[in-house]
């Protein structure tokens, strides 16, 4: 059932792309049926090398969308977390080396989008996030990130279509108590009304999502008016915008004038992930060669280091994947290999999704 829910989600044109003549990159989608509620937004990546991302954001979100509500239970009660993310992207792959075939491109890289959804069933709730865009939660008592925006301090994010793609992808198994709505929303509105600085999120997003209290149809035309004369339409250099909307009827709303407005900024140090990965080697390593010890086994020896090879310099742009592991090469000359190739790669990785998931 879902009876008491609305959903909605709307998409319009950024004035960059209207200035350049090029089409609209981003795409959404708000389904209902077989009792599965899903709302589903993509940002296709707007650099020149992303030829199609249009195509994939679109069917990314239509893939998507249809596997929640076909797959909804077996993807929520799977506990091997990276297993059912990989199952994800795979999914991805598979309508995208279609697109390859119908468009003959050359990487699956022409397709790179970013993907935020969710998924609710009875109360049973499922959030997923890969790059930018910001997923809010409203609840009585206020307003905030459920899942922040991926971004690198250069502003570079993360798409569908990376090799590592499976291990940025956020997976949130939750249920709705205490959830009046939920808000999703491409970069294209999440710099108006998102501090990642304070991570807070503007009073105005309840009052968006407030519009779908009066039905679908009023939320959607309500929405769409406000982002485009207010957001997209308050700078001659705006992106393109999503927003989606799961609404939950007959749940109280926070009063919105008693929300903070501003927030100080968070504190912060000059510690990184990977300098905390490295201050633990020596103890990790110790603690294995302990373990090993204590079970009677030997070490294997450790592999010898490959030698690192100067990549060659590439053009930056403002939405490269930038992974943080050592070993990664760049997405681009990961897949730049033929359609064909492709397209084999990506019924390869369902056949192994599919071993590990049924072994």
């Amino acid at each position: 059932m879902y009876s008491g829910i609305t959903v909605g989600a709307i998409t319009t044109i950024g004035q960059k792309h209207v200035r350049r003549e090029t089409p609209c990159e981003d795409a959404s989608l708000a389904v209902q049926r077989d009792g599965v509620s899903v709302v589903c937004i993509a940002d296709g990546a707007g650099s020149k090398q992303y030829t199609h991302a249009r195509f994939g954001s679109k069917s990314a979100v239509e893939t998507i969308s249809g596997l929640l509500i076909d797959h909804f239970d077996a993807i929520y009660a799977e506990n091997r977390e990276q297993a059912a993310r990989s199952l994800i992207i795979a999914s991805l792959h598979v309508a995208f080396a279609k697109l390859m075939d119908e468009h003959d491109l050359s990487t699956l890289d022409q397709l790179s989008c970013t993907l935020l959804f969710c998924a609710v069933k009875d109360r049973r709730m499922l959030i997923g996030h890969l790059g930018d865009g910001l997923i809010a939660r409203i609840t009585p008592s206020g307003v905030s990130p459920f899942t922040m925006p991926q971004n690198e301090k250069d502003g570079t994010t993360f798409f569908v279509t990376a090799g590592h793609a499976p291990d940025y992808l956020r997976l949130i198994k939750t249920t709705t108590d205490d959830t009046h709505a939920v808000c999703l929303m491409t970069d294209g509105v999440q710099d108006s009304v998102y501090d990642e600085n304070s991570g807070l999120v503007k009073p105005v997003v309840v009052k968006l999502a407030e519009t779908f209290s009066k039905g679908r149809e009023e939320g959607e035309a309500s929405v769409l008016e406000t982002v485009e004369k207010y957001i997209v339409g308050a700078s001659n250099t705006s992106d393109d915008a999503s927003f989606g909307v799961m609404y939950f009827e007959g749940t109280d709303a926070p009063d919105t004038g008693k929300l903070e407005g501003t927030a100080s900024p968070f504190k912060t140090s000059d510690e990184t992930f990977k300098t905390l990965q490295k201050s633990m080697v020596d103890d990790v390593k110790a603690a294995h060669r302990t373990i090993a010890e204590h079970a009677g086994k030997e070490l294997p020896e450790e592999p010898a280091k490959p030698a690192k090879t100067e990549a060659p310099e590439e053009e930056k742009t403002d939405r490269t994947p930038a992974p943080e592991q050592e070993q990664a090469v760049s997405d681009e000359n990961k897949f730049n290999k033929s359609a064909l190739i492709a397209g084999i790669e990506a019924a390869v990785i369902v056949i192994l999704i599919l071993l590990l998931i049924f072994k």
